[in-house]
């Protein structure tokens, strides 16, 4: 079942560099420098400790004997329309899931999230939305898709032109700044951190439940 979720970021998704982790390849020009191909897309994957979700029965315990259901997300993929004044990226994820009573027909409703992160640490939108999953009796697995969409302006996903030129100027052996990481000054790495966005998605968990993933 797909359960489809739209998010607009308030701020913008990104000229992506190397320090957000895109996709990125280089090559030697003929002028001596090193020319970099880079997305405007956002990264895509799923937080630490979110990535799965286990359900007790009696929910109070968090004992082996009392595991109820678990669940996995997998097969995160984004895709990206970087094309016209909007960038949007499209979220599609898998949810696995096993029971252990199997008798009865049984439905779930499994709590996620799809957020977007600016600068590796600063949530700037979130939303949250639920995948169903449906047991036959009998049946010990299910799976089910889900569906989230981030778009932001492209006027927004675009570094401050100074700092573009300085980030893709060619240099030389000779050049004073030859040798100089241009990402090692700390108003260009500032820029790019600003400018850095990823696109995130993981279950909704209770605070109970991600420290049983954290500490298990």
């Amino acid at each position: 079942m797909k359960a489809p979720i739209r998010l607009a970021a308030p701020a913008a998704l990104v000229l992506a560099t190397a320090l957000a982790g895109c996709a990125s390849t280089g090559e030697i020009d003929a002028t001596g420098g090193v020319s970099a191909v880079r997305s405007a897309c956002p990264v895509v994957g799923v937080p630490a400790g979110t990535g799965d979700v286990t359900l007790f029965d009696p929910p109070t315990s968090q004992a082996e004997t009392a595991i109820d259901l678990v669940a996995a997300m997998t097969n995160v993929r984004g895709t990206c329309n970087d094309v016209g004044s909007d960038i949007a990226t499209t979220v599609t994820f898998d949810v696995q899931a096993r029971r252990q009573r199997i008798e009865a027909a049984r439905d779930v409703q499994v709590p996620y999230f799809i957020t977007v992160v600016r600068g590796g640490n600063n949530v700037v939108a979130k939303r949250v939305g639920t995948i169903a999953l449906h047991f036959d009796a009998g049946q010990a697995r299910a799976q089910a898709s889900g569906t989230a969409t981030t778009s932001v302006s492209r006027s927004a996903a675009t570094l401050p032109p100074e700092i573009r030129d300085r980030l893709t100027r060619r240099r030389k052996a000779g050049d004073d700044d030859a040798a100089i990481d241009p990402l090692a000054q700390p108003e260009v790495r500032k820029a790019v951190l600003a400018a850095s966005f990823e696109a995130l998605v993981g279950f909704q968990l209770n605070e109970a439940q991600l420290r049983y993933n954290v500490t298990r």
